[in-house]
């Protein structure tokens, strides 16, 4: 009976885990909200799943089941980041020519009558955002969490300069936290999946 089980939480497992990273794929390159929660759901069903089994996966498949972690972890977390910034600032940011946000800019003259001079700030943020998440995964699926505050530290040491207006702080804080906390739930599917 217990191999039958076993069987059956690694057969969810790994049908939740392929169905996380191609939702999170189809998230990212063709956006829409609900494949983002589509995949979501894919991915705590498969953290679930993972979580039950006392033996690991066997080790023929923790080589697929770590890129098929860290596909998703990268890909989903793009849509999470823009899922979590469109919740909590209800689309009032101003984006960008280069993907960044429009702020005031405090350097510059302003012409009265006309309105005041804006930058743009935290631009690159999608290939930051890659890099991010499979930094944050991969520590987690190598065992070694400590990571994570290597990869915030180094993130937040290099966008401080753009953080002075408040817009600025609140998307990059937001956008952060959803990405490394989607990156994590998948890195967290591969290490208790192969651990």
């Amino acid at each position: 009976m217990d191999l039958i089980a076993s069987a059956f939480t690694w057969s969810v497992f790994g049908l939740a885990l392929v169905a996380a990273t191609l939702l999170s794929v189809l998230a990212a390159v063709a956006p829409r909200p609900l494949l983002f929660w589509f995949a979501t759901a894919a991915l705590a069903l498969a953290v679930a799943a993972a979580a039950g089994p006392a033996e690991a996966a066997p080790a023929s498949t923790s080589a697929v089941i770590a890129i098929l972690g860290l596909t998703t972890a990268v890909f989903g977390g793009g849509p999470a980041a823009t899922t979590a910034l469109r919740l909590a600032m209800g689309g009032s940011a101003v984006p960008g020519l280069h993907g960044g946000i429009l702020v005031p800019d405090p350097a510059a003259q302003s012409q009265p009558g006309l309105a005041p001079a804006k930058r743009e700030v935290l631009r690159g943020g999608l290939t930051i955002g890659v890099l991010e998440r499979l930094a944050a995964a991969g520590t987690i699926i190598a065992g070694f969490p400590e990571g994570l505050a290597i990869v915030v530290a180094v993130k937040g040491v290099g966008r401080f300069t753009e953080l002075e207006a408040p817009e600025a702080r609140e998307r990059f804080i937001i956008g952060s936290l959803a990405s490394l906390i989607w990156a994590c739930a998948a890195g967290l599917a591969v290490q208790l999946a192969v651990h």
